[in-house]
């Protein structure tokens, strides 16, 4: 069984920084893309950053300029580092992977989520 387990969320002032964690738990063979999305209440899960295995990212435009991901494929670990973050930056931040398993003789390839980390940015 894959879990994502993440870290690092919190109660930052604005114009201060914030780093993510998220790792998956579990046995896995690739992962394929990783990234953090955001949502808020009566909202929709809204795409903050994705990095693919081939090492493109993409970003939303709010966040251009002032987030960064990043990944450490020895760690399976993908790292969100929020700086001068803002307080229309508060949500909660979900970790997200596309991770091929093996499934008997097969390879399963399925999307996981993290739990979720509340981030919320004070003035």
């Amino acid at each position: 069984q894959v879990h994502l387990v993440e870290s690092g969320g919190g109660l930052v002032q604005a114009g201060g920084s914030l780093r993510l964690s998220c790792a998956p738990s579990g046995s896995i063979l690739r992962i394929n893309e990783m990234g953090w999305y955001h949502q808020t209440p009566g909202e929709l899960r809204e795409l903050v950053a994705v990095d693919s295995s081939d090492g493109i990212t993409n970003y939303a435009d709010s966040v251009k300029g002032r987030f960064t991901i990043s990944r450490d494929n020895a760690k399976n670990t993908v790292y969100l580092q929020m700086n001068n973050v803002k307080p229309g930056d508060t949500a909660v931040y979900y970790c997200y992977a596309r991770i091929s398993t093996r499934a008997g003789l097969s390879v399963r390839v399925r999307d996981y989520w993290g739990q979720g980390t509340q981030v919320t940015v004070f003035s």
